[in-house]
């Protein structure tokens, strides 16, 4: 009966086979025996003697294949500059997907690696649709310099930033997303010297990252730390210029040798140690902070990837508007608005109809609400509005009464969003879904979006006190009656940003008084591969652009997260329980941001 195949790919020279043979050997000692593996070297030059020392480590599970990559670096060498500062092989695993089209998932490890656990566990990792499963740089995330590089130049967090030397490839992604070429375009356009390769991996593979168990790239190098025992990690990486083969008292060497000695390069693995000068010691410093200096100058460059994408591509007024929520982040001013609202005039209490009572404002909701399903139909099938999943719809359909939705706040129309959710609820149209909006948009939107702002079932707050006491009571009787209204606690709007910030307590105030509960709903985005201007040259229906798919940055992928109700508490008072809704509010939303960036 044939087993499972699980291709594994190295890619390395002549000079530096001889450490993946301790790392192959490492990993065939503690590999399952259920499986068939397909050991690729990719290469363009090795010795008959280093494959044949190699190659002496098959077994009946475990088969070696030696594919020289000349013949496919020709092929793409019109549109591959191969650069005199950085290895070759750095750019094989990029390979991977196009040159063996028989494989949709594939696992790339580096040769300076010890492998302790299962490696078959790793590979039958389900990773959905990411384009890869990969661990956390922790040189990114644990050095302030490196973090801010790659958030300042590559334009990715540097929570979430992986390390290439061990990845879990989804190559039918690679493929259908076109990686390969997203990545020869890129290298055409800048030049990323810092962690070069990986730099473009983690900016073509923004957001579509699948998190590994950290403990499957192990970074030993002085200074990182982890919440477990070194010892306890399944792979180990000794990264850098920290080689167990260079100096004696690298954190893991012990491991290291524990594996090179039953292997046939020990020998020379340890004349290499012992050959090791002051001088390549002190070339190694210098490496280390040179580094260090590059991160630095490419943090400040005036016209890094970042920079140039700001002033040659993207809108300048959605620029301008991020600049001015960073501001705003470092000030604690998260409930000020960095958009200026339309101008406006205060509502007076005898022009708005909130139940719609009366004929006309039934006749002009119906028509608003018509035309609202087909806005919504279409920014859904034209991928304007992207909604790729909504978690937890059982909690919405559990509700039993009216409630207080909550929802972050970071798009003109995520209301529509929750909308969908609502759908899916099946609640409707016995209960009616209202949210609450500003008075300018009520008073001051134009055209279309006007009128879906005065009649598609909005609440607008006003700034008149007699208005404001027939919303309340307005909201109040909607509730008591079982109707569902989205407020947004974090109160300003602030756009694509995906953290919670501190909540206001208005809904949480009338969820209490009519004893009702909070469904707290989150949603989380994802850049897409789809650029804001190739997506609206397709879009003639709404005039939608700075909205959705402003200029220079990516359609977002949604996914609503809706927790568990929050009810009242009735051991507790009014403001007590407004207190203690808000907090368990935020503290959902909070787990549902982490669980989703880790």
């Amino acid at each position: 009966m044939n087993k499972p195949i699980i291709p594994i790919f190295y890619a390395c020279d002549d000079a530096f086979i001889k450490y993946t043979i301790v790392s192959l050997d490492s990993m065939i000692k503690n590999a399952s025996s259920e499986f068939d593996y397909k050991i690729y070297v990719l290469h363009t030059e090795i010795s008959s003697d280093m494959k044949s020392r190699l190659g002496a480590l098959q077994n009946d599970n475990f088969e070696v294949i030696f594919t020289d990559v000349n013949e496919y670096l020709e092929r793409v060498n019109r549109d591959l500059p191969i650069r005199h500062y950085y290895s070759k092989t750095t750019y094989y695993r990029f390979f991977i997907a196009e040159m063996f089209p028989e494989y949709d998932k594939a696992i790339y490890i580096d040769s300076d690696t010890i492998v302790l656990g299962d490696i078959s566990k790793l590979y039958n990792t389900d990773i959905g649709s990411s384009y890869v499963g990969a661990c956390h740089e922790q040189a990114m995330e644990q050095v302030d310099v490196y973090g801010t590089y790659c958030e300042s130049v590559v334009g990715v967090s540097r929570h979430n930033f992986f390390n290439a030397g061990l990845m879990l490839i989804n190559t039918k992604q690679f493929r259908d997303k076109a990686v390969l070429r997203k990545f020869v375009t890129l290298l055409g356009e800048y030049n990323f010297i810092v962690t070069q390769d990986e730099d473009y991996l983690n900016l073509i593979c923004k957001d579509h990252v699948y998190w590994l168990d950290q403990k499957w790239n192990t970074e030993l190098t002085p200074g990182l730390e982890y919440n477990y025992d070194y010892k306890d990690a399944y792979i180990l990486h000794y990264i850098m210029v920290n080689k167990p083969w260079h100096y004696h008292d690298v954190r893991g060497a012990d491991i290291f040798w524990s594996y090179a000695k039953d292997t046939s390069v020990c020998d020379m693995l340890k004349a290499e140690l012992e050959a090791y000068t002051d001088e390549a010691r002190a070339r190694d410093k210098a490496s280390a902070e040179n580094l260090y200096q590059m991160a630095i100058d490419e943090t400040n460059r005036p016209d890094n990837y970042q920079r140039q994408l700001d002033a040659k591509k993207r809108s300048p007024y959605r620029v301008e508007l991020l600049k001015k929520i960073e501001q705003y982040e470092r000030e604690g001013r998260f409930d000020e608005d960095v958009e200026d609202d339309p101008p406006s005039r205060m509502i007076m209490p005898d022009e708005i109809d909130y139940l719609r009572r009366s004929l006309g404002a039934k006749i002009k909701t119906k028509i608003a609400h018509a035309k609202a399903k087909v806005f919504l139909k279409t920014i859904l099938e034209k991928g304007v509005m992207v909604i790729k999943d909504i978690k937890g719809v059982e909690n919405f359909k559990a509700l039993n009464s009216g409630a207080i939705i909550t929802c972050n706040h970071f798009n003109a129309f995520d209301s529509f969003a929750i909308q969908e959710a609502y759908h899916a609820s099946k609640h409707w149209p016995k209960r009616k879904f209202y949210r609450v909006i500003r008075e300018g948009n009520y008073t001051s939107f134009p055209g279309f979006f006007g009128e879906l702002m005065r009649h598609f079932y909005t609440l607008p707050l006003s700034s008149n006190t007699k208005t404001m006491v027939k919303f309340t009571e307005a909201t109040n009787k909607l509730l008591q009656d079982g109707n569902f209204v989205l407020f947004y606690p974090e109160q300003a709007m602030w756009w694509n940003y995906r953290k919670p910030r501190p909540l206001k307590p208005g809904g949480f105030k009338f969820a209490t008084k009519n004893n009702v509960p909070v469904l707290p709903c989150f949603i989380t985005m994802k850049d897409s591969d789809v650029l804001g201007e190739e997506l609206r040259k397709a879009i003639t229906d709404f005039d939608i652009a700075e909205n959705f798919v402003p200029d220079g940055f990516y359609v977002q992928e949604y996914t609503i997260h809706i927790g568990e109700p929050i009810y009242p508490n009735p051991e507790l008072n009014h403001k007590e329980n407004m207190e203690y809704m808000a907090k368990r509010n935020f503290e959902v939303w909070k787990d549902i941001t982490k669980r989703n960036t880790e």
